[in-house]
């Protein structure tokens, strides 16, 4: 309910600062003094979206490897002994998640902006940078861990380390909307939302999971 009401304050304020830069032509260069707009500013108009920052494209390339490395932790359900809760769970990770970097990456691709390698083996590396790292990742121990567990054990990282991973997530939602003039891209802030909503319902889902499974001795 939190991040429903959190969003829902977010959405009013976006919509609001939108309002407010359409009312003062924030969204195209000045007006000169005959009246004439800039061939920019007439760009623009006719696109009807407002500017994206660097804000947004960092989030969405920052989201792209976090996708990245969920993909990689779920892939390993079928080959580790999960249980059959788990592997639907993961699979369900691995399909959304793809579709979800495949919607970042078109967006970024359509700006001519880098898209980031969407491949998360380099996670796993000795000595990677952990300061480089998105809120909530794991670090290449964590996954060397995760790979090596099987069973019920993994069941139990694959769940703890997956809450941790999206719990991040959620993080980077709520620091690209604290970020001024940032999500007002009606691409971005629908995505963001939605990544939002996504990763608190499965959270709680994986908290209930991670609870119902026995007692590790």
């Amino acid at each position: 309910m939190r991040a429903t009401g959190l969003l829902a304050g977010l959405a009013i304020a976006g919509c609001s600062t939108a309002v407010r830069q359409s009312s003062t032509g924030h969204m195209g260069a000045a007006t000169p003094a005959d009246g004439r707009l800039s061939p920019a500013a007439i760009a623009r108009a006719d696109s009807g979206r407002p500017p994206y920052t660097r804000a947004d494209v960092r989030f969405m390339q920052g989201m792209i490897g976090h996708h990245a490395q969920a993909i990689l932790m779920a892939g390993w359900a079928p080959s580790h002994g999960a249980s059959p809760s788990v592997r639907t769970l993961a699979e369900r990770i691995v399909v959304a998640q793809r579709d979800e970097i495949a919607t970042m990456q078109r967006w970024l691709g359509d700006r001519r902006e880098t898209v980031p390698d969407a491949d998360a083996s380099h996670d796993m590396m000795p000595g990677m940078d952990h300061s480089t790292l998105m809120p909530g990742m794991l670090t290449a121990e964590q996954l060397r861990q995760l790979d090596a567990a099987r069973g019920a054990d993994f069941d139990r990282l694959f769940l703890t380390f997956m809450i941790q991973h999206h719990q991040g997530a959620v993080t980077m939602v709520k620091q690209l909307f604290s970020t001024n003039g940032a999500a007002q891209d009606e691409d971005i802030f629908k995505f963001s939302a939605d990544v939002n909503v996504d990763q608190m319902t499965e959270i709680d889902r994986m908290t209930l999971m991670l609870q119902a499974l026995p007692s590790s001795k």
